[in-house]
């Protein structure tokens, strides 16, 4: 018995003229991250991606796995796949459907006939379809508003598809379709989140880190590299640029008001990754950043580091509590990492009395009171690139 998956669309549905293109997009990214689970075909059709395999060793739990995370599905069936005969349906229904609805108590059927030259319409698939499942299965109640299971059968150009399975996809655009920007990633659990979530509208999402030798130890950073590892699982192969930020810090110490520290660095920060996303053509500037959350996160205080960006500056995470960002950290999988106690540079040489309510004058007066530009672009110039494949634990050095 054949099976197949079905990648129904989730927004692209909604695209008009330039829909072909998200479509390729889609199954491009598909491709790549199904190389690691076996051969499959894939062809689109109707508002769906069909993913064929191949070879009898793909591993088609894996497939499944794998594209829950792939942003632009809407939704994911796994189906065994028969000729456009309800006979050949039936007769082979309760091998195929044993698994979902041995131990069930309760289904539904719902029938899609695309192809209007079959002869049974949709109200006669699901009825005849309904009276086959109890027949195999005569233990099974049904309930059309909360079954345990619903059965599927779907009537399409290319053949009859039956489906216990249906996964609710990732959503959103597929990876790519939105440009790319550049995420300042730190070891905690914002910013991989709101990488997420930018990764989910369409952004290929790289990853910039700031590092602070030899007030930040190697586990940090190597802490850091197991996020952005992880990140891959839904925003594919991943950029990772690493910044030596130990001598901007010491003079920022060395230099200006402690109280303006945090604010400053932050400034930094940002005007780093201005000249990396200049360089390699960065559109926008992601951070996870929580309005309120820290002193830095004040309404002023993101004021004055908004100041120092020349590209847009995404803050998915804006209006959202830490209990909120905590679920979907432990939804993507980094939440585990995140917590491990090796602290970023963010934390080096953090003020006792950080100003909460900066005024832009006074922080640029002291940004000016020192030549931070040459230590940017030594900074820039040094800075480390790796690459992380998705499916890969082999990091690539450019």
């Amino acid at each position: 018995m054949k099976e197949i998956i079905l990648a129904k669309y989730g927004e692209i549905a909604l695209k008009g003229d330039n829909r072909s293109t998200f479509e390729d997009m889609l199954m491009r990214n598909i491709k790549r991250r199904l190389k690691a689970v076996g051969r499959f075909e894939l062809t689109r059709r109707q508002s769906t991606i069909y993913v064929n395999p191949l070879d009898d060793d793909c591993d088609i739990d894996r497939a499944v796995e794998c594209m829950k995370k792939i942003f632009g599905i809407g939704a994911i069936q796994r189906c065994a796949v028969f000729p456009k005969d309800f006979s050949a349906v039936t007769a082979n229904l309760k091998e195929y459907l044993n698994d979902a609805l041995s131990n069930a108590k309760t289904f539904k059927v719902e029938a899609k006939r695309s192809d209007k030259t079959f002869p049974m319409n949709s109200p006669m698939i699901q009825q005849q379809l309904g009276d086959a499942v109890l027949d195999a299965f005569p233990h099974l109640g049904v309930d059309v508003h909360e079954p345990e299971v619903t059965v599927r059968l779907e009537i399409r150009d290319n053949g009859a598809y039956l489906s216990a399975l249906r996964i609710i996809g990732a959503g959103g655009m597929p990876v790519g379709s939105s440009g790319k920007a550049l995420l300042m990633l730190s070891g905690g659990i914002d910013s991989p989140v709101a990488g997420y979530m930018m990764a989910k509208r369409g952004l290929t999402v790289d990853c910039i880190h700031y590092i602070s030798p030899p007030y930040t130890s190697e586990r940090a950073q190597l802490k850091v590299e197991k996020l952005c590892e992880e990140m891959t699982g839904f925003s594919g192969d991943t950029r990772f640029y690493c910044v030596p930020f130990t001598e901007i810090q010491e003079a920022l110490r060395d230099n200006c008001p402690e109280e303006y520290f945090t604010v400053l660095m932050r400034r930094l920060m940002v005007k780093i990754a201005n000249k990396i996303c200049g360089r390699d053509g960065y559109g926008a500037i992601i951070t996870g950043e929580s309005l309120a959350q820290v002193a830095s996160q004040t309404l002023p205080a993101l004021y004055c580091t908004n100041a120092a960006a020349e590209f847009p500056v995404f803050r998915p995470l804006i209006g959202m509590d830490k209990i909120e960002i905590t679920e979907i950290s432990r939804k993507i999988g980094t939440y585990e990492t995140s917590i491990m106690p090796y602290e970023d540079c963010c934390t080096v040489f953090s003020p006792k009395h950080p100003r909460t309510h900066p005024k832009i004058e006074d922080v640029l007066a002291a940004e000016q009171s020192y030549d931070f530009d040459s230590m940017i672009e030594e900074a820039v110039t040094k800075t480390e690139v790796k690459r992380f494949k998705y499916g890969e634990r082999t990091v690539f050095l450019e």
